[in-house]
């Protein structure tokens, strides 16, 4: 099985010589400069699709794999579509954006129309909308699903330059909701949105002991729960939150909009978050405590309930460079999952410096989301890259076997980030595998939105 990327060394001051397009965490080459276009409106997006000259890969903000984003050919064009955003037409109970605009703007406007969407975010809010929904972004709680179910309608820039309308009635929609990038360029996105609501989030550290089936009880109790184990010390660090009751509704508002702690700080998780970053230390090599790795447990220590939006609570992620791998298993057997890794982890002890980050969603009814049409818990490794661009080899064999035991237990990875395609059987895993891939030769006959990896991926010859 391959390693993982290295990642390049850092990029010198005159950023204005650099050559190439490179991903998020700048392990991959993505496309020479040349080839990026940005198009500031739908019209002129349809005009560099119908006078390429080769294929055409959108690219978000890069947060996905190399293998997913990259052209290969001189003739193949990256689109930054970030030109199109902002809200386009709102109604009672939904908000069109242009595909474009970045998850955090559309939190922030929807805020201000007293909304939200029902589904609770990804924790990366840099993300365009267009990439959150085509990769898969979710976030936690058994009520919702993806980003994508929350999408009632699509606006799409096909490869002849026509544009196709497709809402949930439609029986391609489930395609649409998450297409890879390989359907075409999304230029609108209507979503559902319901009254914008204050949700109290109980943080605990408890112990792993019955790990494997408080992670139903949480589940079923709270509107969204998020859970970090810490394999090496048997803790986990809980987050289960509900509605606000009025009391904690009033104080929040009494307050000028930031989330409100609601009590003093509790250390009884502490030790093991300085056990951890003694471990990404070692790993990563990074000097000082700075470092936005560290950043992402530090926040864990001294830690509070508090009350506050969702997007307050849940959209706090920190992008560090690292390979992440997300694996969703079928949450009836999630328990089972976290016994397998329990006996793994007491047998062979393998090498982390981060903890299992445990999410789980309600049924997804696009077709290719790992959580099709059944509820699901993701299960997300994570392995910082060092000062250097290079990766702890023992992190490296950790991420490898945790994937291959996960696969085995039927996971389905997470599209947006890294995974070895090698262990799954697709169409066993996903029923409609095949009606995609119909759809795909429907919209886009030539594969004008694909890549090599995409082509192999989807077993187009």
């Amino acid at each position: 099985m391959a390693d993982y990327p290295l990642r390049r060394s850092l990029p010198a001051p005159d950023v204005t010589s650099e050559q190439h397009i490179w991903n998020w965490a700048q392990n991959a080459p993505l496309g020479p400069q040349t080839r990026l276009q940005r198009p500031q409106d739908e019209e002129a997006l349809r005009h560099i699709i119908t006078h390429r000259s080769g294929r055409i890969r959108p690219i978000g903000t890069t947060l996905s794999t190399g293998d997913l984003l990259a052209i290969q050919h001189e003739q193949d064009t990256l689109i930054d579509i970030s030109g199109l955003t902002g809200l386009l037409r709102s109604s009672e109970s939904s908000a069109t954006f242009a595909a474009g605009t970045p998850l955090n703007e559309v939190y922030e406007t929807l805020k201000t129309l007293g909304r939200m969407l029902p589904a609770s975010p990804g924790v990366i809010a840099i993300q365009t909308l267009a990439g959150a929904i085509a990769t898969g972004t979710h976030g936690q709680g058994l009520g919702q699903g993806a980003l994508a179910d929350d999408v009632l309608h699509i606006r799409l820039l096909c490869a002849d330059g026509t544009v196709a309308e497709f809402d949930r009635d439609h029986p391609w929609f489930g395609a649409l909701q998450l297409g890879l990038g390989c359907l075409g360029v999304m230029t609108e996105i209507t979503l559902r949105t319901v009254p914008l609501t204050v949700f109290t989030c109980f943080k605990s550290a408890v112990s792993a002991g019955r790990l494997q089936e408080e992670i139903y009880t949480w589940n079923k109790a709270f509107t969204f729960n998020k859970a970090w184990w810490f394999p090496e010390d048997d803790r986990v660090h809980v987050w289960c939150s509900r509605a606000a009751t009025p009391g904690e509704r009033q104080r929040y508002r009494a307050g000028d909009g930031d989330a409100v702690a609601l009590g003093a700080g509790d250390s009884s998780l502490n030790a093991t978050v300085d056990q951890t970053l003694t471990h990404m230390q070692n790993d990563t090599r990074i000097l000082g405590e700075e470092g936005r790795h560290f950043d992402t447990v530090t926040r864990f220590k001294d830690f509070t309930d508090v009350t506050g939006d969702i997007y307050q609570l849940f959209c706090r992620g920190i992008a560090a460079p690292q390979i992440n791998v997300e694996i969703g298993i079928p949450l009836a057997r999630a328990g089972q999952t976290i016994a397998l890794i329990k006996q793994w982890y007491a047998e062979a002890h393998p090498h982390m410096h981060y903890p299992v980050i445990l999410r789980c969603t309600g049924p997804s009814s696009a077709w290719l989301s790992p959580a099709w049409q059944q509820p699901t818990c993701f299960f997300g490794f994570v392995v910082y890259y060092a000062d250097d661009g290079t990766l702890s080899r023992d992190g490296i064999a950790f991420l490898q076997e945790v994937e291959k035991r996960l696969a085995a237990q039927g996971g389905r990875p997470h599209w947006g980030k890294y995974y070895h395609p090698a262990l799954y059987r697709w169409r066993n895993l996903y029923s409609r595998w095949d009606d995609f891939r119909h759809v795909r030769a429907a919209l886009d006959p030539t594969g004008a939105f694909s890549n090599a990896f995409t082509d192999c991926l989807l077993e187009v010859r």
